[in-house]
């Protein structure tokens, strides 16, 4: 396992030509082939905009105009998404700006809500790494009567294009809500190992919070089983900082990170951001497992020096993603069957929709937004068409 981080400075003059050198410093072409078809891992956390939250409309340049002036073939490049219970694919592809640079280096977008979903069990025969390695929660605990995957993803090199930013989430334990309680002061982040998330499960991986931690680590060792490569080259120019993934605020910070180790990748996000990477279950689980490296005295950083930087980011949930824990196992457990049923999409997923796209959005939202737009970064998104 590849354990170098690499590390560079940008602005919103240079980004661009930045994402090119910083691939060219982790030797992408030495990893993915030229005429090889590629997959390309968009994060979309919102439909609608908001710093932080989703793939910026520079990262998505920055990866595509890299590959294809560099001569990859751009019809065997694939940005793909997939949608969640809260989130629509269309609305995200405009609200984020992404359509336009997807039309303009000639690349297809690849909606995974129309790609054929296949039983996990039925590849296991075809899988050459960690092809004895069992899951912990996905086919157990979550999924019992078999889950499904993409497809469309088996056999493809991957490249995740993850931002940095927290998320109530992901700093939890499975299954002891005191240990979700106290893992908050430890962080919680989203950024390498969660960008799977999005792109290996159907919509309905909402079901997938109370295990989070041990999800994060059942994806990653089916990636390594299923694509040949994996890369992540991380956007820290806009941060996200306090009730992630969504209602945050925007910290400016100016980073570009690759690696091709997604554990180590995570630990140096986190270590930057303030929090113990050892300290976060899924990183110490896959760090435990083999699986990568989350010890950041062991990973190689190539670049920009941030051993001595700490942010300070402080993890916080916002309202949904606490009634979402209180409900799942907290005093509210007595509504946890309803999040394997179908009045889910009738119940917490209005609910989600109505207090992040109705309320906390044209408030709070809107005034953070405004705020980032007079910066040099808010110019730059709206620069783009």
């Amino acid at each position: 396992m590849d354990k170098k981080i690499y590390v560079i400075k940008t602005s919103p003059k240079t980004v661009l030509d930045d994402y090119k050198k910083i691939m060219h410093m982790a030797k992408y072409q030495d990893h993915y082939g030229k005429d090889e078809k590629t997959i390309i891992k968009l994060n979309l956390s919102w439909s609608k905009f908001f710093p932080a939250c989703s793939s910026p409309p520079w990262q998505v340049e920055g990866v595509l105009k890299t590959m294809v002036e560099d001569g990859y073939d751009s019809r065997k490049l694939f940005p793909c998404e997939n949608k969640t219970v809260v989130t629509n694919i269309e609305r995200g592809l405009k609200g984020n700006k992404w359509d336009k640079i997807i039309k303009k280096y000639n690349t297809w977008f690849v909606p995974l809500t129309r790609i054929k979903f296949v039983p996990y069990e039925s590849l296991r025969p075809r899988f050459i790494a960690l092809k004895n390695k069992r899951l912990h929660v996905l086919d157990l605990k979550i999924f019992p009567k078999g889950f499904k995957i993409p497809q469309f993803y088996v056999g493809k090199k991957i490249i995740h294009l993850p931002t940095m930013k927290t998320h109530g989430h992901t700093g939890q334990e499975g299954g002891d809500i005191r240990k979700t309680e106290g893992s908050l002061k430890h962080g919680g982040i989203t950024c390498a190992m969660k960008n799977a998330f999005g792109g290996l499960l159907t919509k309905r991986r909402h079901v997938s919070h109370q295990y989070m931690s041990e999800v994060l680590v059942d994806l990653l060792t089916i990636q390594q089983q299923i694509h040949p490569e994996i890369l992540a080259v991380v956007d820290g120019t806009v941060c996200g900082d306090g009730a992630g993934p969504r209602t945050m605020f925007p910290r400016i910070k100016n980073y570009l990170l690759a690696g091709y180790d997604q554990v180590a990748v995570d630990a140096v996000v986190s270590r930057i951001m303030g929090f113990d990477p050892l300290s976060l279950p899924a990183i110490r689980m896959a760090h435990d497992e083999g699986i990568g490296c989350g010890d950041f005295d062991q990973i190689e950083i190539v670049g920009k020096n941030v051993s001595n930087l700490n942010w300070k980011f402080r993890v916080k949930r916002s309202l949904v993603i606490w009634g979402d824990q209180m409900a799942r196992k907290g005093f509210l457990s007595f509504f946890a069957p309803l999040f394997h049923s179908e009045l889910f999409m009738l119940g917490p997923s209005n609910a989600s929709k109505i207090y992040h796209d109705l309320f906390w959005y044209n408030t709070t939202g809107k005034r953070r937004i405004k705020k980032f737009m007079q910066t040099s970064w808010g110019k730059m998104f709206q620069s783009y068409p």
